[in-house]
């Protein structure tokens, strides 16, 4: 009995090459250098002191803002938190719309809260009427998210592992995470905190999408901020309401950029 020869298959094709005059497609934030995470992040904050002594002043009580000075300046402070590393990478390469349109989803941030017992909150007037209540509510659970995980995961721990690989740029980022929320957290939440933006990172990097980087920052934001109200059943509503809330902001920037914009931005 003779036995046949095993078949012979084809190699696989060539990969198509560039046409003359094109450059290949770069990976989002392929091009950030680290130190443009850092100016970005020190003139952020610099533009954001600077706009809420203003704030402040025309309030005319900078030991005791009224909350509506408190949430005004919360709110430059973030827009200048997304609005600088929007411009520094626009020195690299022009951004996508969606990094504009996302941008104007998200100009109402807050900086979200880990931990049973924060001071943000309150400082921003939750008690004083149930429009304020729901406005913070909306700010830290939904916004935030958008706007933290687009700054601290996709532009600042993406320009700093260009240059310092994958460990040093994700504890550098976690620690930063930690300490811009020091001064509405206890001394004892920084390192979970920090913990947590080092999380965040890995999970970008292991799944490549800052999606679920933003569900899980809202799920955390969430329960952190009806700890901080003595929430119990509502703890779980208000997740649903902000995460059907993210979804919805999410697909309207997908409507609006048929041309896969977001997915380069947060993905």
């Amino acid at each position: 009995m003779t036995s046949l020869p095993p078949p012979t298959t084809a190699p696989p094709p060539d990969l198509p090459e560039v046409p003359d005059g094109v450059e290949p497609q770069r990976p989002p934030g392929s091009g950030w250098a680290w130190w443009m995470a850092l100016t970005g992040l020190i003139a952020a904050f610099a533009a954001a002191t600077v706009l809420g002594v203003i704030v402040f002043a025309l309030a005319g009580d900078f030991q005791d803002p009224p909350p509506a000075a408190s949430i005004v300046a919360t709110v430059l402070q973030d827009i200048c938190l997304v609005a600088v590393p929007v411009l520094f990478a626009a020195t690299v390469a022009r951004p996508r719309p969606v990094a504009f349109v996302v941008f104007t989803a998200v100009w109402l941030t807050a900086i979200g809260q880990t931990g049973t017992e924060d001071d943000l909150p309150k400082e921003l007037g939750v008690d004083e009427s149930t429009v304020a209540l729901v406005s913070v509510a909306l700010l830290v659970t939904v916004l935030a998210p958008l706007a933290e995980e687009l700054f601290f995961r996709g532009f600042f721990f993406t320009a700093l592992r260009n240059s310092a690989g994958l460990w040093p740029a994700a504890i550098i980022t976690g620690a930063v995470f930690g300490l811009i929320h020091g001064g509405s957290s206890a001394a004892a939440f920084l390192l979970p905190l920090a913990v947590l933006g080092l999380a965040l990172c890995l999970l970008y990097v292991r799944t490549g999408s800052l999606y679920p980087c933003i569900v899980l920052h809202c799920i955390n934001n969430s329960i952190a901020f009806g700890s901080s109200q003595g929430w119990d059943w509502q703890v779980p509503v208000l997740m649903a309401v902000a995460l059907s809330l993210i979804a919805a902001i999410l697909a309207f920037v997908r409507r609006r950029v048929p041309d896969g914009g977001v997915a380069a931005v947060a993905a």
